[in-house]
């Protein structure tokens, strides 16, 4: 393993981090590290709210810097693994890149919330439905709409389209986003979690989150755990009204679309889902 921490590391580091780092979450972290002990438990806490931070740590921990004989998915472990120092110089290299107007902070606001809802949503799920892969719950909550922000800097009418593809009653999110940009923020979103290291099931899940029904129309063996982590994302975007802070409309008609082959797969009942929607409330979450 290397022994030091170089402008040269963080440039790899940083490279397909594009994503802004929340402002305020930037401040809590340097508030926290100037502080004589720095908790690095709390810090972990801060940095897994945030798409950008989240994705460069764990980039930079699963890199050939470490070697690790194994990924590591969860963030909490990352953090602790590479110690303030390099927390910091992360950090400060975000900072720089993160030189936005107030208009382009103000547009992703919905974007940084939602990512985070359904991020802790999605682990809050697997935990009720003692699922053990709630890392990677967490994990693909909180990146599978990463190319979200990156279509918004890209193209000026994507907000509209966006809100467009979530107010349709057929919901064709996707297609609308491939008819005026020949792309979408999925396959986006899949680029970007494969450049920064993301397990590989969670970028095919990215890729496919808008697609539900065909992944359950065209299942394979041995993808139980594909689709429950698929599932279990589309349960916590429900709870976490994405369909109303990202689309601004006023049903879920992708959940309406959707929710049978999730609730069959999850072996949910309708009753079962509302139990389920009370204990995130209780834990204050999807109360955005």
């Amino acid at each position: 393993m290397a022994s030091s921490f170089n402008e040269k590391d963080l440039k790899k580091i940083l490279q397909g981090i594009v994503i802004p780092p929340q402002p305020q979450i930037l401040v809590d972290i340097q508030m926290e590290q100037v502080m004589p002990d720095p908790d690095m438990a709390y810090i972990a806490s801060i940095i897994s709210q945030d798409v950008s931070l989240s994705a460069a740590v764990l980039k930079f921990t699963n890199s050939s810097y470490f070697n690790l004989p194994a990924k590591i998915t969860s963030i909490q472990q990352a953090v602790i693994r590479l110690g303030p120092d390099k927390i910091a110089n992360i950090i400060n290299g975000l900072l720089i890149k993160s030189e936005l107007s107030d208009d382009s902070l103000n547009s992703l606001h919905s974007f940084w919330d939602t990512a985070s809802d359904v991020a802790r949503i999605s682990a809050s799920i697997a935990d009720q439905l003692n699922f053990k892969f709630k890392d990677e719950s967490y994990s693909l909550g909180l990146f599978h709409n990463a190319g979200i922000p990156l279509m918004m800097q890209r193209f000026d009418n994507y907000k509209e389209v966006l809100e467009q593809g979530y107010q349709s009653s057929g919901f064709t999110l996707t297609d609308l986003e491939n008819k005026h940009f020949n792309t979408n923020h999925s396959v986006i979103g899949y680029y970007l979690a494969k450049s920064w290291g993301i397990p590989k099931i969670n970028c095919s899940i990215i890729s496919n989150h808008h697609r539900i029904e065909e992944l359950f129309n065209h299942r394979i063996a041995g993808d139980n755990t594909y689709l429950t982590l698929a599932s279990i994302l589309k349960v916590s975007e429900h709870i976490a009204s994405v369909f109303k802070h990202l689309g601004r409309a006023s049903k879920d008609y992708e959940w309406e679309k959707i929710s049978h082959y999730v609730l069959d797969h999850l072996d949910l009942s309708e009753y079962d889902l509302e139990g389920m929607i009370e204990i995130c409330h209780e834990q204050g979450l999807g109360v955005l």
